[in-house]
């Protein structure tokens, strides 16, 4: 839900965030391949967003970051389908 910040406070006793000064959250979103991670973070970008972060590659896991408008952290990420389902290589089990 994306409300203004005079709404946002009806739902919270602490004060809120300046997000150009202070990270409260990373919002992150899954991509189905790596050209939907470009496309979402270049759109962003279009859109006036900045770039947060280098981009990161493992092989099998792609993600990129940017700062919205506002200054809040958001990153894109697609991970493999294969590197999901197997996990973490120190979780693997060995026979």
């Amino acid at each position: 839900m994306l409300l203004g910040q005079s709404r946002f406070a009806d739902f919270t006793q602490k004060p809120i965030a300046d997000a150009s000064q202070t990270t409260e959250a990373i919002l992150a979103v899954s991509a189905d391949d790596r050209e939907a991670v470009d496309a979402f973070a270049d759109a962003a970008l279009k859109a006036g967003g900045s770039v947060a972060n280098d981009a990161m590659d493992f092989g099998f896991m792609y993600g990129r970051s940017f700062h919205d408008l506002d200054g809040h952290l958001w990153e894109v990420m697609w991970m493999s389908q294969e590197a999901v389902e197997q996990g973490p290589a120190d979780m693997a089990q060995t026979a």
